[in-house]
């Protein structure tokens, strides 16, 4: 995720650069598509019609509705992500401040303070498709190993975490309202990465998205036939700013849409994950 000033307009120098690398290989198709256009229509057939460009007009209001719901829609699923993962970093320092409270037992707290770091490394990492597990501490083999086996990871030690209280409870270490208290922290962990998932794994519907690309490819390939005979040559300077801007809509639609990946606009997940590492570590030292 970029880090910037929001108020400084000078900052969408890099993400323009961004974008445009990304858009070259179109913009110089669309750029030679234009010119010979404007060469047949204009010197070569010496066509003269007036053009199209009420059509267009028409056209541009329903494109402009529907890429205003198409980047609603993305930033909506974005900022859940970003809300879903405030609440782990509260959830987290929650659980630990519990247990820190609860117990005095250095085993109990040593085993928290690795898990709870571990289990948000092991969502980070499910989101991403991965299965790198690099970050995490664990100390025991054989836990390191069923969790590199297991197939859900976080799924694993969010058991794990659950039989640990669930222990403690029995051991007569916390009371019945301290079990609550505490399941009630573990509970949010499943209730968070399964909010997570669903917005990883269910994009917005094919046909749409394709149907908005359809739309813009047809709006803008059309476009020169409205322009050219009022414009010129000069309608390949107007028509590749229209071009960039809604492909550019488009595509910060597709990377923000899922954000749990590595895209420069997704969320921030390992530095989130390290605050909370950094967290959990400083209060059950």
């Amino acid at each position: 995720m970029i880090k910037y000033n929001p108020k400084n307009w000078l900052v969408f120098n890099f993400y323009s650069r961004f974008v445009f690398r990304r858009l070259l290989p179109m913009l110089l198709g669309m750029t030679l598509f234009t010119v010979v256009l404007e060469y047949v229509v204009l010197d070569w057939m010496q066509l003269h019609y007036p053009g199209i460009l009420s059509f267009h007009s028409i056209l541009g209001i329903f494109l402009g509705l529907f890429l205003v719901l198409r980047t609603n829609t993305a930033y909506d699923r974005w900022w859940e992500g970003r809300k879903l993962w405030g609440q782990l970093v509260n959830n987290t320092r929650n659980l630990a401040i519990k247990i820190n409270t609860y117990t005095e037992d250095k085993e109990t707290k040593a085993f928290f303070r690795e898990m709870i770091p571990n289990i948000t490394v092991a969502i980070k990492e499910h989101l991403r498709d991965s299965r790198i597990i690099g970050e995490m501490e664990i100390s025991d083999e054989s836990t390191r190993e069923a969790i590199i086996a297991s197939d859900h990871r976080p799924n694993y030690i969010a058991n794990l975490l659950y039989k640990k209280v669930r222990e403690m409870k029995k051991n007569g270490d916390i009371s019945e309202m301290e079990y609550l208290g505490l399941d009630k922290e573990l509970k949010s962990f499943s209730d968070i990465y399964g909010a997570c998932e669903r917005i990883h794994s269910t994009p917005i519907p094919y046909s749409y998205s394709m149907f908005i690309k359809k739309f813009i490819f047809f709006y803008i390939f059309t476009l020169p036939f409205g322009l050219v005979w009022q414009f010129g040559y000069w309608t390949t300077l107007i028509v590749l700013p229209v071009f960039y801007f809604l492909l550019s809509l488009e595509l910060i639609s597709e990377e923000i849409e899922d954000p749990f990946g590595k895209d420069i606009n997704d969320l921030p997940l390992d530095q989130l994950s390290t605050k909370i590492k950094a967290n959990v570590k400083e209060i059950l030292s």
